[in-house]
Protein backbone atom coordinates (compact mmCIF):
# COMPACT_ATOMS: atom_id res chain seq x y z
CA UNK A 1 0.00 0.00 0.00
CA UNK A 2 1.31 3.47 -0.91
CA UNK A 3 0.09 6.16 1.46
CA UNK A 4 0.14 9.78 0.28
CA UNK A 5 -0.16 12.76 2.64
CA UNK A 6 0.14 16.22 1.03
CA UNK A 7 0.77 17.75 4.46
CA UNK A 8 4.20 16.15 4.66
CA UNK A 9 7.22 16.81 2.46
CA UNK A 10 8.49 13.28 3.05
CA UNK A 11 6.17 10.39 2.22
CA UNK A 12 6.66 6.83 3.42
CA UNK A 13 4.62 4.22 1.62
CA UNK A 14 4.46 0.46 1.38
CA UNK A 15 4.03 -1.41 -1.85
CA UNK A 16 2.57 -4.75 -0.75
CA UNK A 17 3.25 -7.76 -2.97
CA UNK A 18 0.69 -10.43 -2.06
CA UNK A 19 1.67 -14.04 -2.74
CA UNK A 20 -1.55 -15.98 -2.10
CA UNK A 21 -1.18 -18.15 1.00
CA UNK A 22 2.45 -17.16 1.60
CA UNK A 23 1.95 -14.99 4.64
CA UNK A 24 4.55 -16.23 7.12
CA UNK A 25 7.31 -13.88 8.28
CA UNK A 26 10.98 -14.76 8.90
CA UNK A 27 11.93 -15.83 12.39
CA UNK A 28 15.08 -15.16 14.42
CA UNK A 29 17.13 -17.95 12.79
CA UNK A 30 16.20 -17.11 9.21
CA UNK A 31 18.87 -16.75 6.54
CA UNK A 32 19.59 -13.39 4.93
CA UNK A 33 18.86 -12.26 1.40
CA UNK A 34 21.33 -9.61 0.26
CA UNK A 35 19.46 -6.83 -1.57
CA UNK A 36 21.43 -4.34 -3.70
CA UNK A 37 19.69 -1.07 -4.53
CA UNK A 38 20.89 1.24 -7.30
CA UNK A 39 19.44 4.58 -8.34
CA UNK A 40 19.83 5.45 -12.03
CA UNK A 41 20.87 9.02 -12.80
CA UNK A 42 18.84 9.80 -15.91
CA UNK A 43 16.68 12.78 -16.81
CA UNK A 44 13.14 11.92 -15.69
CA UNK A 45 11.06 12.74 -18.77
CA UNK A 46 7.56 14.09 -18.19
CA UNK A 47 4.80 12.16 -19.94
CA UNK A 48 6.60 8.83 -20.11
CA UNK A 49 7.65 6.01 -17.81
CA UNK A 50 11.23 6.33 -16.55
CA UNK A 51 13.33 3.59 -14.93
CA UNK A 52 14.80 5.19 -11.81
CA UNK A 53 15.62 2.44 -9.30
CA UNK A 54 16.74 -1.20 -9.46
CA UNK A 55 16.77 -3.88 -6.77
CA UNK A 56 18.78 -7.09 -7.12
CA UNK A 57 18.63 -10.20 -4.92
CA UNK A 58 18.96 -13.98 -5.05
CA UNK A 59 16.24 -16.27 -3.64
CA UNK A 60 16.60 -19.83 -2.40
CA UNK A 61 14.07 -22.60 -2.87
CA UNK A 62 10.92 -21.74 -0.98
CA UNK A 63 11.78 -18.06 -0.51
CA UNK A 64 9.09 -15.62 -1.63
CA UNK A 65 9.17 -11.86 -1.86
CA UNK A 66 6.30 -10.63 0.27
CA UNK A 67 6.51 -6.87 0.74
CA UNK A 68 8.30 -3.77 -0.53
CA UNK A 69 8.28 -0.51 1.41
CA UNK A 70 9.32 2.63 -0.47
CA UNK A 71 10.29 6.05 0.85
CA UNK A 72 9.23 8.80 -1.55
CA UNK A 73 9.81 12.54 -1.28
CA UNK A 74 7.90 14.62 -3.81
CA UNK A 75 5.18 12.06 -4.57
CA UNK A 76 2.73 14.86 -5.37
CA UNK A 77 4.35 15.31 -8.80
CA UNK A 78 3.95 11.63 -9.74
CA UNK A 79 1.19 10.38 -12.02
CA UNK A 80 2.01 6.68 -11.72
CA UNK A 81 4.67 4.08 -11.07
CA UNK A 82 5.58 0.68 -12.43
CA UNK A 83 7.57 -2.31 -11.20
CA UNK A 84 9.02 -4.83 -13.63
CA UNK A 85 11.28 -7.82 -13.33
CA UNK A 86 14.03 -7.85 -15.96
CA UNK A 87 14.26 -11.19 -17.73
CA UNK A 88 17.53 -10.59 -19.59
CA UNK A 89 20.69 -8.54 -19.17
CA UNK A 90 19.76 -6.11 -21.95
CA UNK A 91 16.57 -5.17 -20.10
CA UNK A 92 14.38 -5.37 -23.21
CA UNK A 93 12.45 -8.35 -21.85
CA UNK A 94 10.59 -7.61 -18.66
CA UNK A 95 7.70 -9.03 -16.70
CA UNK A 96 5.30 -6.47 -15.18
CA UNK A 97 4.62 -6.75 -11.47
CA UNK A 98 2.87 -3.40 -11.11
CA UNK A 99 2.08 -1.37 -14.20
CA UNK A 100 0.93 2.27 -14.30
CA UNK A 101 -0.18 2.37 -10.69
CA UNK A 102 -1.95 5.61 -9.85
CA UNK A 103 -0.17 7.35 -6.99
CA UNK A 104 -2.87 8.32 -4.52
CA UNK A 105 -3.84 7.75 -0.93
CA UNK A 106 -3.79 3.95 -1.03
CA UNK A 107 -2.63 1.39 -3.57
CA UNK A 108 -2.67 -2.39 -3.13
CA UNK A 109 -1.08 -4.59 -5.78
CA UNK A 110 -1.56 -8.33 -6.14
CA UNK A 111 1.05 -10.42 -7.95
CA UNK A 112 -0.34 -13.66 -9.33
CA UNK A 113 2.91 -15.49 -9.98
CA UNK A 114 5.67 -16.78 -7.65
CA UNK A 115 9.35 -15.89 -7.88
CA UNK A 116 11.56 -18.81 -8.85
CA UNK A 117 14.80 -19.61 -6.98
CA UNK A 118 17.83 -17.71 -8.30
CA UNK A 119 18.81 -14.15 -9.13
CA UNK A 120 16.23 -11.43 -9.72
CA UNK A 121 16.36 -7.78 -10.73
CA UNK A 122 13.37 -5.51 -10.22
CA UNK A 123 13.13 -2.06 -11.82
CA UNK A 124 10.98 0.77 -10.48
CA UNK A 125 9.64 3.21 -13.07
CA UNK A 126 7.88 6.51 -12.50
CA UNK A 127 5.81 8.82 -14.69
CA UNK A 128 5.70 12.49 -13.62
CA UNK A 129 2.53 14.50 -14.11
CA UNK A 130 2.38 16.52 -17.32
CA UNK A 131 1.84 19.73 -15.35
CA UNK A 132 4.74 19.15 -12.96
CA UNK A 133 7.32 21.94 -12.96
CA UNK A 134 10.80 21.16 -14.24
CA UNK A 135 12.09 22.87 -11.11
CA UNK A 136 10.70 20.04 -8.98
CA UNK A 137 12.80 17.11 -7.82
CA UNK A 138 11.93 13.87 -6.05
CA UNK A 139 13.71 11.15 -4.14
CA UNK A 140 12.77 7.47 -3.97
CA UNK A 141 14.42 4.81 -1.87
CA UNK A 142 13.77 1.27 -0.75
CA UNK A 143 12.84 1.53 2.92
CA UNK A 144 12.29 -2.17 3.59
CA UNK A 145 11.79 -5.50 1.85
CA UNK A 146 10.33 -8.66 3.37
CA UNK A 147 10.73 -12.31 2.35
CA UNK A 148 8.71 -15.22 3.73
CA UNK A 149 11.65 -17.34 4.93
CA UNK A 150 14.62 -14.99 5.05
CA UNK A 151 15.60 -11.65 6.49
CA UNK A 152 16.63 -8.95 4.00
CA UNK A 153 20.04 -7.32 4.29
CA UNK A 154 19.72 -3.97 2.47
CA UNK A 155 22.85 -2.50 0.97
CA UNK A 156 23.35 1.25 0.99
CA UNK A 157 21.48 2.75 -1.94
CA UNK A 158 23.93 3.74 -4.67
CA UNK A 159 23.57 7.25 -6.17
CA UNK A 160 20.88 8.36 -3.72
CA UNK A 161 20.41 11.86 -5.14
CA UNK A 162 17.43 14.03 -6.13
CA UNK A 163 15.89 12.98 -9.44
CA UNK A 164 15.46 15.86 -11.88
CA UNK A 165 12.50 16.27 -14.20
CA UNK A 166 13.02 16.90 -17.90
CA UNK A 167 11.09 17.63 -21.10
CA UNK A 168 11.57 15.68 -24.28
CA UNK A 169 11.59 18.76 -26.48
CA UNK A 170 12.21 16.68 -29.62
CA UNK A 171 12.89 13.00 -30.18
CA UNK A 172 12.70 10.30 -32.86
CA UNK A 173 9.27 10.15 -34.49
CA UNK A 174 8.09 13.63 -33.48
CA UNK A 175 6.39 15.15 -36.54
CA UNK A 176 7.50 12.06 -38.48
CA UNK A 177 11.19 13.03 -38.23
CA UNK A 178 13.85 10.31 -37.92
CA UNK A 179 16.25 12.23 -35.66
CA UNK A 180 16.96 15.56 -34.01
CA UNK A 181 20.56 16.57 -33.32
CA UNK A 182 22.97 19.46 -32.52
CA UNK A 183 21.34 21.68 -29.85
CA UNK A 184 21.70 25.43 -29.58
CA UNK A 185 19.98 27.47 -26.85
CA UNK A 186 19.81 31.17 -25.97
CA UNK A 187 17.82 33.54 -23.77
CA UNK A 188 16.49 36.75 -25.35
CA UNK A 189 16.31 40.13 -23.63
CA UNK A 190 12.56 39.57 -23.28
CA UNK A 191 13.23 36.38 -21.34
CA UNK A 192 12.21 33.96 -24.08
CA UNK A 193 14.21 30.79 -24.71
CA UNK A 194 15.08 29.99 -28.32
CA UNK A 195 16.22 26.44 -29.05
CA UNK A 196 17.64 25.45 -32.44
CA UNK A 197 18.63 22.02 -33.73
CA UNK A 198 18.99 19.78 -36.77
CA UNK A 199 15.77 18.28 -38.15
CA UNK A 200 17.13 15.13 -39.80
CA UNK A 201 14.25 13.84 -41.86
CA UNK A 202 15.46 10.41 -43.00
CA UNK A 203 18.16 9.25 -40.58
CA UNK A 204 20.56 10.45 -37.90
CA UNK A 205 23.56 10.83 -40.24
CA UNK A 206 25.35 14.14 -40.86
CA UNK A 207 25.24 16.29 -44.00
CA UNK A 208 24.82 15.59 -46.85
CA UNK A 209 21.27 14.49 -46.07
CA UNK A 210 17.75 15.89 -46.00
CA UNK A 211 18.30 18.19 -43.01
CA UNK A 212 16.72 21.51 -41.97
CA UNK A 213 17.23 23.73 -38.93
CA UNK A 214 14.29 23.69 -36.53
CA UNK A 215 13.43 26.17 -33.78
CA UNK A 216 11.39 25.90 -30.58
CA UNK A 217 10.41 28.89 -28.44
CA UNK A 218 9.41 29.16 -24.78
CA UNK A 219 8.20 32.23 -22.92
CA UNK A 220 8.15 30.68 -19.43
CA UNK A 221 11.72 29.52 -18.90
CA UNK A 222 11.25 26.23 -20.73
CA UNK A 223 8.31 24.83 -18.77
CA UNK A 224 6.25 24.91 -21.98
CA UNK A 225 7.27 25.22 -25.63
CA UNK A 226 5.55 26.45 -28.77
CA UNK A 227 5.27 24.09 -31.76
CA UNK A 228 8.44 23.62 -33.78
CA UNK A 229 9.14 25.92 -36.74
CA UNK A 230 11.59 25.31 -39.57
CA UNK A 231 13.73 28.46 -39.81
CA UNK A 232 16.44 27.30 -42.25
CA UNK A 233 15.43 25.27 -45.31
CA UNK A 234 17.40 25.64 -48.53
CA UNK A 235 14.66 23.81 -50.46
CA UNK A 236 15.41 23.10 -54.14
CA UNK A 237 18.42 25.06 -55.36
CA UNK A 238 20.77 24.90 -58.33
CA UNK A 239 18.77 22.18 -60.01
CA UNK A 240 19.16 19.89 -57.01
CA UNK A 241 16.27 18.59 -54.87
CA UNK A 242 15.79 19.53 -51.24
CA UNK A 243 17.51 16.40 -49.97
CA UNK A 244 20.69 17.58 -51.75
CA UNK A 245 20.53 21.01 -50.11
CA UNK A 246 20.72 20.08 -46.45
CA UNK A 247 21.59 22.62 -43.77
CA UNK A 248 22.53 21.93 -40.16
CA UNK A 249 24.92 22.27 -37.21
CA UNK A 250 23.32 25.54 -36.03
CA UNK A 251 24.63 28.10 -33.55
CA UNK A 252 22.62 30.95 -32.03
CA UNK A 253 23.40 34.28 -30.39
CA UNK A 254 21.38 37.24 -29.07
CA UNK A 255 22.42 40.90 -29.38
CA UNK A 256 21.12 42.45 -26.12
CA UNK A 257 21.27 45.99 -27.52
CA UNK A 258 18.27 45.41 -29.80
CA UNK A 259 17.27 41.76 -29.12
CA UNK A 260 18.21 40.64 -32.64
CA UNK A 261 18.69 36.87 -32.73
CA UNK A 262 21.23 35.40 -35.16
CA UNK A 263 21.46 31.75 -36.23
CA UNK A 264 24.23 30.44 -38.48
CA UNK A 265 24.53 26.95 -39.99
CA UNK A 266 26.36 24.90 -42.61
CA UNK A 267 24.68 24.38 -46.00
CA UNK A 268 25.91 21.69 -48.39
CA UNK A 269 24.78 21.68 -52.03
CA UNK A 270 24.77 18.46 -54.05
CA UNK A 271 27.03 15.54 -53.12
CA UNK A 272 24.25 13.09 -52.16
CA UNK A 273 25.33 10.34 -49.79
CA UNK A 274 28.71 11.97 -49.10
CA UNK A 275 29.60 13.47 -45.75
CA UNK A 276 30.19 17.24 -45.76
CA UNK A 277 33.38 16.89 -43.74
CA UNK A 278 34.96 14.75 -46.47
CA UNK A 279 33.32 16.01 -49.67
CA UNK A 280 33.55 19.79 -49.25
CA UNK A 281 36.47 21.15 -51.27
CA UNK A 282 38.46 24.25 -52.12
CA UNK A 283 36.78 27.32 -53.56
CA UNK A 284 33.92 29.64 -52.61
CA UNK A 285 30.81 28.67 -54.61
CA UNK A 286 28.12 26.23 -53.39
CA UNK A 287 29.11 23.79 -56.14
CA UNK A 288 32.62 23.62 -54.68
CA UNK A 289 32.42 23.88 -50.93
CA UNK A 290 30.17 24.06 -47.87
CA UNK A 291 28.46 27.38 -47.21
CA UNK A 292 27.98 29.40 -44.02
CA UNK A 293 24.44 30.75 -43.99
CA UNK A 294 22.73 33.09 -41.51
CA UNK A 295 19.15 33.97 -40.57
CA UNK A 296 17.98 36.51 -38.01
CA UNK A 297 14.88 37.50 -36.08
CA UNK A 298 13.98 41.00 -34.86
CA UNK A 299 10.72 40.06 -33.09
CA UNK A 300 11.91 37.74 -30.31
CA UNK A 301 11.95 34.65 -32.50
CA UNK A 302 8.43 34.86 -33.90
CA UNK A 303 9.53 35.35 -37.51
CA UNK A 304 12.83 34.90 -39.33
CA UNK A 305 14.62 36.39 -42.32
CA UNK A 306 15.46 34.60 -45.52
CA UNK A 307 18.88 32.87 -45.56
CA UNK A 308 21.91 35.15 -46.00
CA UNK A 309 25.08 33.55 -47.38
CA UNK A 310 28.21 34.96 -45.68
CA UNK A 311 30.72 32.41 -46.98
CA UNK A 312 32.58 34.76 -49.33
CA UNK A 313 33.26 37.19 -46.48
CA UNK A 314 35.05 34.54 -44.42
CA UNK A 315 36.40 31.56 -46.31
CA UNK A 316 39.80 31.42 -47.97
CA UNK A 317 39.69 29.73 -51.36
CA UNK A 318 42.36 27.20 -50.44
CA UNK A 319 40.44 25.97 -47.38
CA UNK A 320 38.32 22.87 -47.95
CA UNK A 321 35.60 23.76 -45.44
CA UNK A 322 34.66 26.64 -43.14
CA UNK A 323 31.68 26.99 -40.82
CA UNK A 324 30.60 27.76 -37.25
CA UNK A 325 31.07 25.86 -34.04
CA UNK A 326 27.60 24.44 -33.19
CA UNK A 327 25.84 25.61 -30.04
CA UNK A 328 25.86 29.33 -29.35
CA UNK A 329 27.77 32.54 -29.81
CA UNK A 330 28.10 35.67 -27.67
CA UNK A 331 27.82 39.43 -27.79
CA UNK A 332 30.85 41.10 -26.25
CA UNK A 333 30.45 44.09 -23.93
CA UNK A 334 31.58 46.41 -26.73
CA UNK A 335 28.81 45.05 -29.02
CA UNK A 336 30.96 42.70 -31.12
CA UNK A 337 29.05 39.59 -32.22
CA UNK A 338 31.15 36.44 -31.96
CA UNK A 339 30.62 32.83 -32.97
CA UNK A 340 33.14 30.06 -32.56
CA UNK A 341 34.32 28.90 -35.97
CA UNK A 342 36.24 26.08 -37.59
CA UNK A 343 37.97 25.55 -40.90
CA UNK A 344 39.73 22.70 -42.64
CA UNK A 345 42.84 23.94 -44.42
CA UNK A 346 44.31 22.90 -47.77
CA UNK A 347 46.02 19.95 -46.08
CA UNK A 348 42.76 18.66 -44.54
CA UNK A 349 43.82 19.80 -41.06
CA UNK A 350 40.99 21.32 -38.97
CA UNK A 351 41.47 24.41 -36.79
CA UNK A 352 39.16 26.18 -34.34
CA UNK A 353 38.85 29.96 -34.47
CA UNK A 354 36.36 32.82 -34.02
CA UNK A 355 33.99 34.53 -36.46
CA UNK A 356 32.96 38.08 -35.56
CA UNK A 357 31.02 41.17 -36.67
CA UNK A 358 31.49 44.72 -35.39
CA UNK A 359 28.61 46.26 -37.35
CA UNK A 360 25.59 44.30 -36.13
CA UNK A 361 25.96 41.39 -38.51
CA UNK A 362 26.37 43.34 -41.75
CA UNK A 363 29.96 42.20 -42.35
CA UNK A 364 31.87 39.30 -40.83
CA UNK A 365 35.53 38.48 -40.22
CA UNK A 366 37.46 35.40 -39.17
CA UNK A 367 40.48 34.84 -36.94
CA UNK A 368 43.46 32.57 -37.37
CA UNK A 369 43.51 28.97 -36.19
CA UNK A 370 43.86 28.69 -32.42
CA UNK A 371 45.18 25.12 -32.54
CA UNK A 372 45.45 22.38 -35.15
CA UNK A 373 43.25 19.27 -35.06
CA UNK A 374 40.50 20.98 -33.08
CA UNK A 375 36.84 21.49 -34.02
CA UNK A 376 33.41 22.40 -32.57
CA UNK A 377 34.55 25.09 -30.13
CA UNK A 378 32.62 27.47 -27.88
CA UNK A 379 33.63 31.00 -26.95
CA UNK A 380 33.18 33.32 -23.95
CA UNK A 381 34.42 36.81 -23.07
CA UNK A 382 36.59 36.98 -19.97
CA UNK A 383 36.45 39.86 -17.53
CA UNK A 384 39.49 41.59 -19.06
CA UNK A 385 37.81 41.65 -22.50
CA UNK A 386 39.79 38.79 -24.05
CA UNK A 387 38.09 35.79 -25.64
CA UNK A 388 38.45 32.23 -24.38
CA UNK A 389 37.98 29.48 -26.97
CA UNK A 390 37.17 26.04 -25.54
CA UNK A 391 37.77 23.41 -28.23
CA UNK A 392 36.94 19.81 -29.00
CA UNK A 393 40.37 18.22 -29.41
CA UNK A 394 40.41 15.33 -31.87
CA UNK A 395 43.37 13.82 -30.02
CA UNK A 396 40.93 12.89 -27.26
CA UNK A 397 41.39 12.92 -23.52
CA UNK A 398 40.69 16.54 -22.59
CA UNK A 399 39.55 19.87 -24.04
CA UNK A 400 41.96 22.36 -25.53
CA UNK A 401 41.64 25.99 -24.41
CA UNK A 402 43.18 29.14 -25.88
CA UNK A 403 42.80 32.89 -25.29
CA UNK A 404 43.00 35.85 -27.69
CA UNK A 405 43.21 39.56 -26.93
CA UNK A 406 42.86 40.65 -30.58
CA UNK A 407 39.80 38.83 -31.94
CA UNK A 408 41.71 35.77 -33.06
CA UNK A 409 44.71 37.33 -34.78
CA UNK A 410 46.97 35.73 -32.17
CA UNK A 411 46.37 33.05 -29.55
CA UNK A 412 47.87 31.95 -26.25
CA UNK A 413 47.34 28.53 -24.68
CA UNK A 414 45.34 28.66 -21.44
CA UNK A 415 46.78 26.95 -18.31
CA UNK A 416 43.80 24.55 -18.21
CA UNK A 417 44.29 23.31 -21.77
CA UNK A 418 44.45 19.53 -22.22
CA UNK A 419 44.11 18.89 -18.48
CA UNK A 420 41.17 20.44 -16.63
CA UNK A 421 38.17 19.25 -18.67
CA UNK A 422 38.02 15.57 -19.62
CA UNK A 423 36.24 14.78 -22.89
CA UNK A 424 35.52 11.83 -25.21
CA UNK A 425 35.95 13.95 -28.42
CA UNK A 426 32.56 15.64 -28.43
CA UNK A 427 30.94 19.05 -28.68
CA UNK A 428 30.53 20.87 -25.34
CA UNK A 429 28.99 24.09 -23.98
CA UNK A 430 30.64 27.01 -22.19
CA UNK A 431 28.90 30.14 -20.86
CA UNK A 432 29.50 32.99 -18.44
CA UNK A 433 27.24 33.91 -15.54
CA UNK A 434 25.71 36.35 -16.16
CA UNK A 435 25.55 36.11 -19.95
CA UNK A 436 25.51 39.01 -22.45
CA UNK A 437 26.42 41.39 -19.64
CA UNK A 438 26.77 45.06 -20.53
CA UNK A 439 29.17 46.15 -17.81
CA UNK A 440 29.42 43.76 -14.86
CA UNK A 441 32.07 41.08 -14.58
CA UNK A 442 31.18 37.39 -14.80
CA UNK A 443 31.32 35.62 -11.45
CA UNK A 444 31.30 32.09 -12.87
CA UNK A 445 31.84 29.99 -15.93
CA UNK A 446 29.60 26.98 -16.52
CA UNK A 447 30.58 24.07 -18.75
CA UNK A 448 28.71 20.94 -19.86
CA UNK A 449 29.83 17.79 -21.66
CA UNK A 450 30.08 14.00 -21.22
CA UNK A 451 32.72 14.18 -18.48
CA UNK A 452 34.63 11.02 -19.38
CA UNK A 453 37.23 10.13 -21.99
CA UNK A 454 36.01 6.71 -23.14
CA UNK A 455 32.52 7.38 -24.49
CA UNK A 456 29.60 9.78 -24.61
CA UNK A 457 27.95 9.27 -21.24
CA UNK A 458 27.90 10.99 -17.83
CA UNK A 459 26.53 14.35 -19.02
CA UNK A 460 27.76 16.78 -16.36
CA UNK A 461 27.66 20.53 -15.63
CA UNK A 462 30.75 22.01 -13.98
CA UNK A 463 31.44 25.49 -12.60
CA UNK A 464 34.55 27.64 -12.34
CA UNK A 465 35.10 30.69 -10.13
CA UNK A 466 38.57 31.53 -11.50
CA UNK A 467 37.81 31.94 -15.23
CA UNK A 468 38.47 28.33 -16.11
CA UNK A 469 41.73 27.67 -14.32
CA UNK A 470 40.03 25.12 -12.07
CA UNK A 471 36.62 23.44 -12.15
CA UNK A 472 34.20 21.84 -9.71
CA UNK A 473 33.63 18.08 -9.79
CA UNK A 474 30.28 18.82 -11.36
CA UNK A 475 26.61 17.88 -11.26
CA UNK A 476 25.79 14.60 -13.04
CA UNK A 477 22.58 14.79 -15.10
CA UNK A 478 22.65 11.62 -17.18
CA UNK A 479 24.81 8.55 -16.69
CA UNK A 480 23.45 6.91 -19.84
CA UNK A 481 24.94 6.88 -23.32
CA UNK A 482 23.77 9.37 -25.94
CA UNK A 483 25.10 11.53 -28.76
CA UNK A 484 26.37 13.85 -26.05
CA UNK A 485 26.04 17.39 -27.51
CA UNK A 486 24.74 20.11 -25.17
CA UNK A 487 24.05 23.82 -24.90
CA UNK A 488 23.61 25.93 -21.74
CA UNK A 489 21.82 29.22 -21.17
CA UNK A 490 21.19 31.48 -18.19
CA UNK A 491 17.40 31.67 -17.73
CA UNK A 492 17.52 34.22 -14.91
CA UNK A 493 19.63 34.96 -11.84
CA UNK A 494 18.53 31.70 -10.19
CA UNK A 495 18.41 29.07 -12.94
CA UNK A 496 20.29 27.63 -15.91
CA UNK A 497 18.67 25.82 -18.79
CA UNK A 498 20.36 22.97 -20.63
CA UNK A 499 19.36 21.38 -23.94
CA UNK A 500 21.24 18.18 -24.67
CA UNK A 501 21.29 14.88 -26.52
CA UNK A 502 20.52 12.55 -23.63
CA UNK A 503 20.15 8.81 -23.21
CA UNK A 504 16.36 9.29 -22.96
CA UNK A 505 15.43 11.74 -25.77
CA UNK A 506 17.16 13.40 -28.70
CA UNK A 507 16.57 16.99 -27.48
CA UNK A 508 16.24 16.86 -23.67
CA UNK A 509 15.63 20.07 -21.72
CA UNK A 510 16.16 20.60 -17.98
CA UNK A 511 16.16 23.52 -15.55
CA UNK A 512 19.00 23.53 -13.01
CA UNK A 513 19.21 25.79 -9.92
CA UNK A 514 22.48 27.69 -9.88
CA UNK A 515 22.79 26.91 -6.17
CA UNK A 516 23.11 23.22 -7.14
CA UNK A 517 26.16 24.02 -9.24
CA UNK A 518 28.18 26.56 -7.28
CA UNK A 519 30.23 25.00 -4.46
Amino acid sequence: MITFNKMHAFLLGSLLIMMGSCTSRPTGTAAQVQVTVNQHTYPVIKGQNNDVLSMEFTLKEGDVLEELSLAIEGAEILESLTIHELENAAGDKRQPLAALVKVGKKVLIDVDRPFSPGSHKLVLGIQPKENASLKETLQIGLKDITFTRSNAALSKQVNSMPMRLATSLRTAGDDGIAAYRIPGLATTTEGSLIAVYDVRHNSSVDLQEDIDVGMSRSTDGGENWEPMKIIMDMEEWGGKPQKENGIGDPAILVDPSDNTIYVVALWLHGKPGKRAWLSSGKGISPDETGQLVMVKSKDDGKTWSAPINITAQLKKKEWKLMFNGPGKGITMRDGTLVFAGQFKDENDMPHSTVIYSQDKGETWHIGTGAKSNTTEAQVVELNNGSLMLNMRDNRGGARSVAVTKDLGKTWQEHPSSRSALVEPVCMASLITYPENRQSMDASHLFFSNPAVSDGRYDMTIKSSQDEGVSWSSGLLLDEGKGWGYSCLTVIDEDYLGILYESSQAHMTYQIIPITDLVP
